[in-house]
């Protein structure tokens, strides 16, 4: 086989090695020279931070609304598990769980205007009895502004799942909701408790009936079986629950509420992962299939105060100085998960960049990710850049 940008070529010419390029998606139509160039820079990239030790593998994916322009993988699983990443690799999200899963699922609620995002969340949620829970909405909980405190330690605060959330709904703000940016994992355990509550279904049964099932993502789930175990990219070796972890939540709070919440403990892989961003970028559709309506997916990809912060609903967008890198465009948005994993996208420059790796994999105090990250948004837009512009100037001649 060649090697290239989609290529599943042998290892031994640093080409991803797994599945054949038609399990990860089609094809993107853009310029076989652009392809190439993209692929070489995430390849540099990903190479770089295996070889710093920013993570053990890292499997990223560089794509349009239409298709997949490179998809790479590195390193290998852990120490103990030679295999390279690949399209079918099970990587735990963290905290991408937020924005794929809950505010996937808040905006398909909104959609159907049986959630509004200026209700106080007791109307919906009335057994939060806290102090000064009835200011809070569904808008300050998805911007991280609802006053809520960033953390708690659940899982050592409470033995069981109902004992964790009897915790949270006790938890107060302690200030006033809109007036500052504090990024809340409270927040989200109480917009998955949300969904539960309006849809009469568990999370789990609710995302995967309205977003992940009709996009055919089979393989994006909670609690992921014993059958995914062997394909799966080990986290940490956790000192609280003494064991190296691989197919169990790494967040020690989603294990403490079962391995399913708002804020982290969804597993997928990067196939998977590509329709996703595909549906994002095509404005809430993919093969026909209508996820999101487009005023929506909208609404939730805008800032919403910048007044307090740059976020948009759940999302992220770019800072200047956060996972974005600098030469994406304002209207990007994207996310990070604590293990390794993020996803942006572009809708003006029509591309989106998805990086999975096991960065805590063997301790959580490995830090070289967020420079990868960076470094990786950059060099994938110049390269989309540089080649669309090259092509151009060829054709003008």
């Amino acid at each position: 086989m060649v090697a290239g940008p989609l290529a599943c070529a042998r290892p031994a010419v640093g080409a991803e090695a797994g599945p054949a390029p038609a399990a990860v998606g089609p094809r993107a139509r853009v310029a076989p020279r652009t392809m190439q160039a993209v692929y070489d820079s995430v390849r540099r990239v990903l190479d770089a931070g295996v070889a710093s030790g920013a993570f053990p593998g890292a499997w990223a994916a560089v794509g349009t609304p239409d298709g997949v322009v490179a998809v790479y993988g590195a390193g290998q699983l852990d120490s103990a598990d030679a295999t390279r990443p690949n399209a079918g690799t099970v990587w735990d999200l963290a905290s991408l769980t937020k924005v794929i899963g809950t505010t996937s699922a808040v905006a398909r609620l909104v959609a159907d205007g049986v959630v509004a995002l200026d209700t106080p969340v007791v109307r919906y949620l009335p057994q939060w009895t806290a102090r000064g829970a009835d200011r809070v909405t569904v808008r300050h909980l998805l911007t991280h502004s609802s006053g809520l405190p960033a953390w708690r330690a659940l899982y050592k605060e409470a033995a069981t799942r109902e004992e964790a959330l009897s915790q949270v709904f006790a938890t107060a703000p302690d200030t006033l909701p809109g007036l500052r940016f504090v990024y809340s994992d409270l927040g989200f355990i109480l917009l998955g408790q949300l969904v539960e509550r309006v849809s009469g279904e568990t999370l789990a049964d609710f995302e995967t009936r309205r977003i992940f099932g009709p996009l055919g993502m089979r393989e994006t789930r909670f609690l992921p079986p014993a059958t995914w175990l062997a394909r799966t990219a080990p986290t940490e070796r956790d000192p609280w629950r003494q064991r190296h972890l691989r197919g169990e939540v790494h967040d020690e709070n989603a294990h403490r509420l079962g391995g399913m919440s708002g804020h982290a403990g969804l597993f997928s892989t990067g196939r998977d992962l590509i329709r996703f961003a595909r549906m994002y970028l095509n404005h809430g559709r993919l093969d026909g299939v209508a996820v999101l309506d487009s005023a929506t997916l909208a609404q939730f990809t805008q800032v919403q105060d910048s007044s307090v912060s740059r976020r948009a609903l759940g999302w992220e967008t770019p800072t200047g100085g956060n996972s974005a890198g600098r030469r994406l465009s304002a209207r990007a948005f994207g996310h990070t998960g604590f293990t390794g994993t993020s996803l942006w996208m572009d809708p003006e420059q029509q591309l989106f960049v998805l990086l999975l790796t096991n960065r805590v994999n063997p301790t959580r105090e490995s830090r070289g990710i967020g420079a990868v990250r960076t470094a990786l948004a950059d060099a994938v837009s110049q390269a989309m850049t540089a080649a669309s512009a090259a092509a151009q100037g060829t054709a003008g001649h």
